[in-house]
């Protein structure tokens, strides 16, 4: 089963997007096969989807079994109104995410908060990502493997980090929203909490 291609084809086709108009950057971990990250440009909208954290389903790496095929699989997409340079360390920071649930065995799911440790691209003051639900539709995969889900990415400053972990995630949301905040521009303030 190519989970790769039918994800990267089912990302492509969402965004009504050939393959030969996209940007792909290619993120290696020791040990790990290539996550990739596609660059896709809408209108005014840049898309950063993950293509590659799918290949294995999610679940507890300290398990005595692991099923190859049965779990739930998820890829990452972050959308920004304006792109950040290619140099600026975002794929990277994309591909350490979209690999957690290999390297520390963390399942991604909607309302988690994913610390960095670092900007998520040079010079960002956001060191920090929500997930939450995305508006690609689930990637069904043949059977018995469980369909992949796409989460949406939303950088966080460590002041909205801190505001999840006691609040909760709708809390930020809520909070963004009454401060008329674009979580989707990059160069936006921390919501005043």
């Amino acid at each position: 089963m190519e989970v790769v291609q039918t994800v990267r084809t089912a990302v492509l086709g969402h965004f009504g997007v050939a393959a030969a108009n996209v940007d792909t950057a290619s993120v290696t971990f020791l040990g790990l096969e290539p996550i990739e990250i596609l660059r896709i440009v809408a209108g005014e909208m840049v898309h950063y989807a993950t293509v590659g954290g799918s290949r294995h389903p999610m679940g507890d790496p300290a398990a005595p079994h692991v099923d190859p095929l049965r779990g739930p699989r998820a890829e990452l997409v972050l959308t920004l109104r304006s792109g950040v340079g290619a140099s600026s360390g975002l794929a990277k920071s994309l591909g350490v995410l979209a690999a957690a649930p290999v390297v520390e065995g963390v399942v991604l799911q909607a309302d988690a908060l994913m610390d960095l440790g670092e900007p998520m691209w040079r010079d960002a003051p956001f060191t920090a990502v929500l997930l939450g639900d995305s508006e690609i539709p689930d990637v069904v995969l043949p059977e018995p493997a469980e369909q992949v889900r796409y989460f949406a990415v939303t950088p966080v400053t460590a002041t909205e980090a801190a505001w999840v972990r006691v609040r909760g995630a709708q809390a930020l949301r809520e909070a963004w929203r009454e401060a008329g905040i674009d979580v989707r521009d990059p160069g936006r303030g921390a919501a005043g909490l």
